[in-house]
């Protein structure tokens, strides 16, 4: 965020910018930035909200931008692209391109038309940077296991778009992102095969930088979702007390700790749920409700759309990319644990389809994992009781994981 305001600062044009899909995340940052700017300067907040498009961006308007001319660079020589392992594959890209961009494609040569329909996005935005004839940087902030919808590549088509088409490219990257959630099933010297690359060990965002309960959590959360209940067991004993962590199954109960949490304290919180928790609707947590996430985020307690109101739920693709100091999770049927593992549903109709394809099943985890990394402060998880007599909320879908998370000794109330 700074290289790219302070840059515009110093120069008075944009040479680099904020790029995101995240949508909510663009909301609140230009929302909260041009607040900001309203108050500091008495900026009109129109004036403000103008200012800042400039350099926080929506990746896809920054992409379609690429299709204007297939040989003009773009104005900026730096661009931060937050959350790249969400960027699309393939065919994720060129389904959308024949779809909702058809009329752009129609007008080129078959030649160029054939090789952007040959792209992931990846591979197109660094085509697009690599049109600048002196220098360019895509600097890439990546985080592991979040990836959560259909067709994101992950980090390692970056990888691959760089071995395949532009291989003469520099390329830096830290030495840390070894583990599952970052490479999949490859190694990370697969990974790096054939690359122009160098590993920098400060380019890992580590515990000297993020706090000491932010690193512990995510550690908590992986082995959780993992089924490794010795080890989170063990980190939830040495966090407890410096990062409150329970769980209920009366959801009152979860509203009235959250706020005595909080009571005194300038703290923000809200409740948040998966997308796929569509039975959460019979206990009062309707996640097909969307939220405004500018208003969810930034509204005070006397704003009914804000998060205080624990009435509106964000869900993962709603609170991905930013945080609150306290989190109620509800913890529906889709992602469940039984018979001694964690297993992947998602509703349809009046049931449960159980989820086969391995990259949704990743995505749902994943979904989870953000979810559960969401609170600086502290979260409750929320597991309803069920109700025998709807075939969609049996309580069997639910005790197993009470017991499963009763076992990691996390405290009930």
């Amino acid at each position: 965020m700074n290289i790219a305001i302070e840059n515009q600062k110093a120069t008075g044009k944009n040479y680099s910018c904020f790029l995101t899909g995240n949508q909510p995340l663009v909301s609140v940052l230009r929302e909260a930035l041009a607040r900001d700017d309203n108050k500091r300067t008495g900026v009109p907040i129109g004036e403000a909200r103008d200012n800042v498009k400039s350099f926080i961006q929506i990746i896809h308007h920054f992409r379609d931008e690429s299709l204007k001319s297939l040989d003009i660079p773009p104005v900026d020589n730096v661009v931060i692209f937050d959350e790249a392992q969400r960027a699309w594959q393939q065919a994720q890209l060129s389904n959308f391109m024949n779809e909702k961009k058809a009329a752009i494609l129609n007008k080129l040569p078959d030649d160029k038309r054939h090789k952007i329909l040959s792209m992931s996005e990846p591979e197109l935005l660094i085509e697009y940077m690599n049109r600048h004839q002196d220098w360019a940087v895509i600097v890439c902030l990546v985080g592991g296991g979040q990836d959560i919808n259909t067709g994101e590549a992950g980090i390692q088509e970056w990888f691959d778009s760089l071995r395949r088409s532009y291989p003469e490219w520099k390329v830096y990257v830290s030495d840390k992102i070894t583990e599952e959630e970052y490479v999949g099933n490859n190694s990370f010297d697969k990974l790096i095969e054939g690359l122009n690359c160098k590993t920098v060990e400060e380019l890992h965002l580590s515990i000297s930088l993020r706090s000491f309960r932010s690193e512990k959590v995510a550690n908590f959360v992986h082995h959780l979702l993992n089924n490794e209940k010795e080890q989170a067991a063990a980190i939830y004993e040495e966090i407890k007390k410096v990062y409150p962590i329970c769980m209920t199954r009366d959801l009152n109960i979860a509203k009235e700790w959250i706020k005595k949490q909080t009571e005194g304290k300038n703290c923000r919180y809200g409740l948040i749920a998966s997308s796929q928790a569509k039975r959460l609707r019979a206990e009062g947590i309707w996640v097909e409700c969307k939220c405004k996430p500018e208003k969810w985020f930034l509204e005070g307690k006397n704003d009914i759309k804000s998060s205080y109101f624990m009435e509106e739920v964000a869900t993962e693709f709603d609170i991905q990319g930013l945080e609150i100091d306290y989190a109620l999770v509800g913890w529906d049927a889709d992602y469940r644990y039984e018979n001694g593992h964690f297993e992947c549903y998602k509703p349809s109709g009046s049931k449960w389809q159980t989820i086969n394809k391995e990259d949704n099943r990743r995505y749902l985890k994943n979904a989870y994992r953000v979810l559960l990394t969401r609170a600086r402060e502290g979260f409750i998880i929320f597991v309803p009781k069920g109700d025998n007599s709807d075939n969609t909320r049996l309580c069997k879908y639910y005790n197993e994981l009470w017991e499963y998370l009763k076992d990691i000794n996390i405290q009930t109330i």
